[in-house]
């Protein structure tokens, strides 16, 4: 069966065009009523130990609002082909936490688990943002058929907006391989009162850089994004330290 399993997973690699972004894995996770604080010890642990599962170090981010669940773990990998490689599934298999079978005791304390690979922002970037901030603004989007492509470019438009605004925008991911959904972004904030800080900009230069953008105005921004989503998850978190 596992080897069945192996010959699956190098089939789905090799099928994957070249990627032009680094690439990210990504698990979401809903504990057990009344386990959440034990699941997360042990997400914990394993994020101490990350070198020993041969992963770059993972970051959770414990929901506050929003979304259906409790947790996001991600962590940068070095490509699909290296993170399916059997030596480094059976280390991860190791951990509390990572890639553990079915059946395995973590899953009494798991409710609810998705998981995916994604392409995203450049690695360094990635890690100092989730090094230097504690608050973060996750969105998910399911697009519409056909609108895959004007999503993206709606998300990168909306970046170039709020540079013209100086707001430093959001993180880019894009599915790969596992969820149903097509992109999710993460805005990245110090705390509540930094998410909620407008910054002093007034209508009229946030209008003129939403056009500058690409954009009809900055009151068409999110009724344009509305019309290309089939689904659309909000969320709010916390970095766990």
């Amino acid at each position: 069966m596992k080897s069945a399993l192996y010959v699956f997973l190098f089939a789905l690699v090799f099928s994957q065009p070249a990627a032009a972004q680094d690439q990210y894995k990504v698990t979401l996770l809903r504990a057990n009523p009344g386990d959440l604080l034990e699941l997360i010890d042990l997400v914990k642990e394993d994020i101490s130990n990350h070198q020993q599962f041969n992963i770059h170090k993972p970051y959770l981010l414990r929901h506050s609002q929003g979304d259906h669940w409790d947790l996001m773990l991600i962590y940068s990998i070095d490509g699909i082909s290296d993170h399916f490689e059997p030596e480094n599934i059976n280390l991860r298999a190791s951990s509390n936490t990572l890639d553990q079978p079915y059946g395995d005791d973590f899953h009494d304390l798991v409710s609810f688990q998705e998981e995916a690979i994604v392409e995203g922002p450049d690695r360094d970037q990635f890690t100092e943002w989730f090094e230097e901030y504690g608050y973060f603004h996750i969105e998910i989007f399911t697009a519409l058929a056909g609108k895959q492509q004007e999503l993206l470019k709606q998300r990168q438009d909306e970046n170039v907006f709020y540079s013209g605004i100086n707001h430093k925008g959001n993180l880019i991911f894009t599915r790969v391989w596992g969820p149903s959904w097509d992109i999710f972004t993460i805005g990245a904030y110090y705390n509540l009162k930094d998410f909620a800080d407008d910054g002093g900009v007034t209508f009229e230069q946030e209008d003129a850089a939403a056009k500058e953008a690409g954009f009809e105005g900055v009151n068409y921004i999110g009724s344009y994004l509305r019309s290309l989503l089939l689904h659309h998850h909000d969320t709010l978190a916390n970095k766990v330290n």
